[in-house]
């Protein structure tokens, strides 16, 4: 069955569209979903240049098309045909770029075609019955053919961007941390000064009040 689908640009990672009840019956959702993103924004860095992809994550598997530099995904149960959920993403792509057309481009916000969800809702329930008559007649279409789509596991393809991100993380806890060594070291340096020139001080002082005395005396 199909459990998530959504809509973003390839060019910024900006997720356009989503299922709104998508991942109510999918135990992790929130982490599927953070998958998704982290797919989006490894497209939008150029990690992955297939323009149809399977991903296997989990007991489930995320299929994509890029089109238009737009990208349709959908994650469906393993046992849901390939074929399917390929074709499940082409007419989200047809009608998503009949309505929303030059609009896509220019779009600056998240979900700026979250109305789009009412064609996903209509479209997902056909498709979710693979033994109905008119999706067995798609499973028999020699015509599109999903053979030649490669399949990789969900590791394999965020391992770039993981490795990335980690590095940056670093790079920001060595920064942080040098600042912290760095204010330590200039206390340290200060109490080294007070230390070493107390006594100075106190010797100063006195000798100060003695004059003081002395001459109030006189």
């Amino acid at each position: 069955m199909v459990k998530l689908t959504m809509i973003a640009r390839v060019t910024d990672g900006l997720p356009l569209a989503e299922g709104l009840d998508d991942g109510r019956d999918v135990k992790d959702a929130e982490m599927y979903k953070q998958q998704v993103k982290a797919l989006f924004k490894n497209l939008a860095s150029g990690h992955n240049d297939a323009s149809r992809m399977s991903i296997e994550t989990g007991p489930y598997i995320f299929h994509y098309i890029i089109e238009g530099r737009i990208c349709y995904l959908t994650m469906c149960d393993r046992s849901y045909p390939k074929k399917l959920a390929f074709q499940y993403l082409e007419d989200l792509k047809n009608e998503f770029e009949r309505v929303n057309g030059p609009q896509i481009e220019t779009a600056a916000r998240p979900y700026a075609f979250i109305k789009f969800d009412t064609f996903i809702q209509k479209t997902k329930k056909l498709y979710q019955d693979t033994r109905t008559q008119r999706n067995i007649a798609k499973l028999n279409d020699e015509l599109y053919e999903v053979h030649q789509i490669m399949t990789r596991n969900v590791q394999e393809v965020l391992g770039v961007g993981e490795k990335l991100d980690q590095v940056s993380q670093m790079s920001s806890r060595l920064t942080s941390e040098s600042r912290v060594y760095a204010d330590k070291a200039r206390d340290l340096n200060r109490q080294a000064l007070i230390r070493k020139w107390a006594p100075v001080a106190i010797v100063l002082g006195v000798v100060f009040l003695l004059f003081w005395i002395k001459t109030k005396l006189w």
